[in-house]
C-alpha cells in the first residue's frame, strides 16, 4: 500500500490503518462517532493526500477542458474552483472532479484517488494540440480542516485574511506558520473548510501545528470513516456508489453540472437524450421505518418487486436514523413514500425523504 506523508503521524495518534484506493489512511482516530460530531460541531483534520492532482497547461487548455467535463468553465475567472462530472461517450460516469483556474493556460484538476491513474489515461488518450497534462500527485500532501471551527483556527496561523477566500475560491502561495500553501474552500462534509495543498516534506509539521492550535478550539484528527459518515449525511456523492460508468450524472441528480447549452463536449448527445427522454431510474433519499441499517448494494423492493439498489447507506449520527441514497425507479422516488429494503433476506419498511438529509445553518 502507498503511504501519505502523514503516515507515521497516523500511526502515532493510534489511527487504526486500513487500504483505501491503494493507500495506508486512517478510518478513524478516536471513533467514528466522535469524529464525525467534532465536524459538525467544531472542528476535524483530515489527510486527504491521497488524492489526485493533474496539472492541464497550454493555449488550448481551456478548449481542452471544456471538452472533457461536463459544467462551464468558458466564464470562469482565476482563481475560481468548479465542480464537474467528467463523461464517457455513452453518457457513464468517468470520475468527478474539482477544476482549479489559475489562467487560461494553466488548470488543476482535483481527482479522486482510487481514479487518478484512470482519470490521467483518459485525458491522454482524448488530448489536443497545445495541450500539456502532467501528473503531479507527488507533488502535493493536502490537509483539510473542516468544521465551524476551521476559519478561526486556521487564521491562528497567518495573517492572509482568509475571509476573502469565498467558497469555491482558492488562493495560492498562502503562508501558513512558515509554510506556503494553496488554500482553496470547497469542502466534502457540509460544513466549512478549507483545503491545504503543500509540498509532501512540510506535511508532518503543518499537520501537527494546526492539531496543537486547535486543541482549545476541541480540534481533532478524522479518518475516512467520519468523511464518508459526513458527506453522506449532505447527500454528496462518492464515485463507485452515486457515480460510476454505468451511473449517468443525470441520473444522480447531478443534471445542474451538466451545462448543454456550451457546445460538445464527451457524452453531451447521450446525457441530453437521457435529459429529454427522462431517465428510468432515479437517486432518491430514505429513512428507515423499521430497524435495519442499509447498506450499499442491498436491494431495494416495492411488492416483491426488484425497484433498484441502495447506493450508501449507514446510521446518521446528526439526525440520529438509519437514512441511506438509492438508485430506484422514478414511480417510487416519491417523498413519503414506503419501500423495502433487503437486509439479510428480509424486507425492511423504509420511506422516501428529500436530499440533502443535512444541511448546515449558515449565520
Amino acid at each position: 500500500m502507498k503511504k501519505t506523508p502523514l503516515y507515521e503521524q497516523h500511526v502515532n495518534l493510534g489511527g487504526k490503518i486500513v487500504e483505501f484506493a491503494g493507500w495506508a489512511l486512517p478510518v478513524q482516530y478516536s471513533g467514528i462517532l466522535e469524529e464525525h460530531d467534532h465536524v459538525r460541531n467544531y472542528a476535524g483534520l483530515f489527510d486527504v493526500s491521497h488524492m489526485g492532482e493533474i496539472l492541464i497547461e497550454g493555449s488550448a487548455a481551456e478548449k481542452f477542458i471544456q471538452h472533457l467535463v461536463t459544467n462551464d468553465i468558458s466564464n470562469m475567472k482565476e482563481g475560481k474552483v468548479i465542480y464537474s462530472p467528467m463523461c464517457y461517450p455513452d453518457g457513464g460516469t468517468v470520475d468527478d472532479i474539482l477544476v482549479y483556474k489559475f489562467s487560461n493556460i494553466k488548470y488543476l484538476l482535483v481527482v479522486n484517488a482510487s481514479n487518478t491513474e484512470k482519470d490521467y489515461q483518459w485525458m491522454l488518450s482524448n488530448s489536443m494540440d497545445n495541450v500539456i497534462i502532467t501528473n503531479i500527485t507527488d507533488n502535493y500532501a493536502q490537509l483539510a480542516l473542516q468544521g465551524p471551527k476551521a476559519l478561526g483556527i486556521l487564521k491562528s496561523l497567518t495573517n492572509f485574511p482568509l475571509e476573502n477566500i469565498k467558497p469555491f475560491r482558492f488562493e495560492e502561495k498562502v503562508d501558513i506558520s512558515g509554510v506556503e500553501a494553496l488554500v482553496s474552500r470547497t469542502g466534502y462534509t457540509g460544513e466549512d473548510g478549507f483545503e491545504i495543498y503543500i509540498s509532501p516534506e512540510y506535511a508532518a509539521t503543518l499537520w501537527n501545528k494546526i492539531l496543537e492550535k486547535g486543541k482549545k478550539e476541541k480540534l481533532i484528527p478524522a479518518g475516512l470513516g467520519a468523511r464518508d459518515t459526513l458527506r453522506f449525511e449532505a447527500s454528496m456523492p462518492l464515485y463507485g456508489q452515486e457515480i460510476s460508468k454505468d451511473i449517468t450524472p443525470v441520473e444522480a441528480g447531478l443534471t445542474r453540472f451538466i451545462k448543454f447549452e456550451k457546445g460538445d463536449f464527451i457524452g453531451r448527445a447521450a446525457l441530453l437524450s437521457k435529459k429529454d427522454s427522462g431517465t428510468r431510474r432515479t437517486l432518491a433519499g430514505f429513512e428507515m421505518i423499521e430497524r435495519g441499517i442499509p447498506r450499499s448494494h442491498y436491494d431495494v423492493v416495492s411488492s416483491y418487486k426488484n425497484i433498484g439498489f441502495v447506493t450508501s447507506g449507514n446510521f446518521s449520527p446528526t439526525l440520529k436514523k438509519n437514512i441511506g441514497m438509492a438508485l430506484i425507479d422514478n414511480e417510487y422516488a416519491n417523498v413519503s413514500k414506503e419501500i423495502d429494503i433487503v437486509i439479510r433476506n428480509k424486507a425492511v419498511k423504509a420511506k422516501i425523504m428529500e436530499l440533502p438529509f443535512y444541511s448546515r445553518k449558515r449565520g
